[in-house]
């Protein structure tokens, strides 16, 4: 399967994860790890849902990080509105306005969940346009479900997409 097919599917897969453990997430957000902190200096522009899958490939038998493929989207009148794609780069991508964030991860600042990826910060290396994404400094990727990589064997080429969710905060320099 296809990263872009991957993301249409998880559109489905997605409502896995929309039950009580996300209403749950949404009324009690937990607090930010420290190691995950925003440096002073920024405000917090969005805060994103999103569904997807971590992408996995098998490399001389051993399952690898691909990429992620994920749909974005903001909650508007008691539905979803997607706002945003994330994928390889890792980047994401306005459906909106166009802008893009490109980011790296900041050394050291990942907290491991158990049957989940980790949380992480991110720092901007690039970013396209005015519009949601085109001031972003720094993202972070928290409330992860699922995604985790696959463990056993498997056929050299093979590709398996983990569904996963997370929110994403993203935040650009404070004027």
């Amino acid at each position: 399967m296809t990263a872009a097919a991957a993301v249409l599917s998880a559109a489905t897969v997605g409502h896995a994860f929309d039950g009580s453990s996300n209403a749950a997430r949404r009324s009690a957000p937990a607090p930010i790890p420290p190691q995950l902190r925003v440096p002073d200096g920024n405000r917090r522009i969005a805060s994103l849902e999103a569904a997807g899958v971590q992408t996995y490939t098998c490399t001389n038998g051993a399952w690898a990080f691909l990429e992620p493929a994920a749909t974005l989207w903001k909650r508007h009148d008691g539905g979803r509105h997607t706002v945003a794609l994330h994928s390889r780069g890792p980047v994401w991508i306005s459906t909106v306005d166009g802008s893009a964030v490109n980011a790296a991860a900041v050394p050291g600042a990942s907290v491991p969940h158990e049957n989940a990826v980790p949380e992480l910060l991110l720092k901007a290396t690039a970013t396209r346009g005015d519009g949601m994404f085109g001031s972003v400094s720094y993202v972070q990727r928290l409330q992860t479900r699922g995604g985790v990589q696959p463990t056993g064997s498997c056929t050299s080429g093979s590709q398996l997409g983990v569904p996963y969710s997370a929110t994403y905060v993203f935040y650009a320099p404070a004027t």
